[in-house]
């Protein structure tokens, strides 16, 4: 809000406090408890509108709808008003020959934004509208601020994520991205469940960060005296459920990484993780095309979709391409850069020295980050990266320098990561102690030795398939939207 917009909108707050005490004063209840509803706007629009004038006329429909003020049209003893359910609007009349002239005065003391219930008949206007002829209006809540400007709406981006539900009132757009993420989540949690999966629930703060390169955030448990951080991933915790005997799981978890914030990140994000025993990445190749798939036609119609000014496809099968072919390829350097090892390890790490890039996989993942994955824009696995920066993957079968894993690719997005998982324990041990002492050299995103996880997989982790997606950036791809602030209800800003 514009500081020279203060006095007036400072206005309006002192006229709507004045209403509101003429209200009371009225002997109007004015925190109810409960509202009597036969309908809410979007059911009766969609019940109703299709009637002709001359069938509700007949049936003499009586409905007891409530919801938002968005417009008042008064015209002398009579107003039109609008009401909104954040899905859809339905016109409202009001007459004082109708509902009174008492009710019909109180009525004036409403204003934009207030919460009221319409009791009436169903009509068409002349112009076709479906109306709701008022018998009475009740009361349900008042607004004591005014609206963003009607024909403008809310645009201000910050003031929309600080002010959510100002969003969602003024801009219906933004609830459909949100009602499309639940229904994701919906049709997630059907898809395991079908398949025999079990949802579980791992812990959120843990001892010992792992299951992630990423850097945790620290907090401190003051009854055990003890240090423990937000979780960066749930992986190894669903991993010891496997060895437990629990073949087929899966979470759908909020995670946690003290990172910086951009289109693709927020520090408090949600991830889907699911395990299966005795399968491998290939699998889970074959499982990601299916569910995916299966969102875009169930959910929204078709398997081609738009976002931004791309049409992405999810057909089956997605394009598979292995991690160095795609650096030689998309990255502009001349292919002989990359057989001169320690030049291209001289190069990455000039352009991120923050990342300590000592070694050759290194190199190639800072390439890959800088040049290669915007050119990715259709649904593309990129397998087999090197094994160094895989620490929970198996060993490749046919190249010892690179791992069993993949990360699935669209419109320049990571949008799910997954393994031939890790299974042998010295192994395990030997990459976490390595990971260690990257870490000592200053790279705080590396693993720590989990001692106990090392413990779960001598116990027997049987061959398991696993992999992480996150609904985050899946939302942005079905709901069209550029950035993840839109499709997280509350992303996290400076405070003001």
């Amino acid at each position: 809000m514009s500081p020279k917009n203060e006095p007036a909108e400072l206005d309006q707050d002192v006229a709507r406090r004045d209403k509101y005490r003429r209200l009371a004063e009225a002997g109007l209840p004015i925190f109810p408890y409960t509202a009597a509803r036969t309908h809410d706007v979007s059911q009766a629009v969609e019940a109703f509108a299709g009637l002709t004038a001359e069938d509700l006329e007949a049936r003499r429909q009586a409905v007891i709808v409530p919801g938002r003020i968005m417009s008042i049209r008064k015209m002398g003893k009579a107003t039109f008003f609008h009401l909104s359910d954040g899905q859809r609007q339905l016109q409202a009349y009001i007459r004082a020959d109708k509902a009174g002239a008492e009710a019909y005065e109180r009525f004036g003391l409403l204003d934009l934004g207030d919460v009221v219930a319409v009791s009436g008949t169903l009509f068409k206007t002349r112009t076709g509208e479906l109306t709701v002829l008022c018998d009475a209006v009740t009361f349900l809540a008042k607004c004591l601020h005014p609206l963003p400007e009607k024909w403008h709406g809310l645009q201000d981006v910050e003031l929309r994520y600080r002010q959510r539900y100002l969003d969602l009132i003024m801009n219906p757009e933004v609830g459909r991205v949100f009602r499309l993420r639940g229904a994701i989540l919906g049709y997630i949690r059907r898809f395991f469940d079908s398949r025999g999966y079990l949802e579980v629930e791992t812990p959120m703060m843990h001892a010992v960060p792992g299951g992630a390169l990423a850097r945790p955030f620290q907090t401190h448990h003051n009854a055990l005296d003890l240090d423990l951080y937000l979780r960066i991933a749930p992986e190894l915790y669903l991993k010891r459920l496997v060895v437990g005997g629990l073949d087929k799981v899966y979470e759908i978890n909020r995670s946690f990484r003290n990172e910086g914030l951009d289109a693709q990140h927020n520090p408090e994000f949600t991830m889907l993780e699911f395990y299966e025993a005795y399968k491998d990445y290939f699998d889970m190749m074959d499982m990601t095309e299916e569910l995916l798939n299966g969102l875009a036609v169930d959910l929204l119609g078709a398997e081609d979709l738009p976002y931004g000014e791309e049409t992405i496809s999810f057909k089956r099968p997605f394009r598979r391409l292995k991690f160095l072919e795609a650096c030689v390829h998309y990255s502009g350097l001349e292919p002989r850069r990359f057989e001169d090892r320690p030049g291209l390890i001289a190069f990455a790490a000039g352009l991120a020295p923050e990342k300590k890039v000592e070694s050759y996989g290194k190199a190639l993942d800072v390439v890959f980050d800088r040049f290669v994955k915007d050119h990715i824009v259709q649904p593309t696995f990129i397998t087999n990266p090197p094994r160094e920066i895989s620490p929970l993957a198996k060993t490749s079968r046919d190249n010892p320098e690179e791992a069993e894993r993949f990360e699935l690719m669209v419109a320049g997005m990571e949008l799910a990561n997954a393994f031939s998982e890790l299974t042998d324990p010295a192994e395990q041990r030997a990459r976490f102690e390595d990971q260690a002492r990257e870490r000592s050299r200053g790279d705080d995103e590396s693993h720590v030795v989990d001692l106990d996880y090392v413990e779960a997989l001598e116990y027997g982790l049987p061959p398991t398939g696993g992999e992480g997606i996150g609904i985050d950036r899946l939302t942005m791809l079905l709901a069209n939207q550029r950035t993840i602030r839109e499709v997280i209800l509350f992303p996290l800003l400076r405070p003001r």
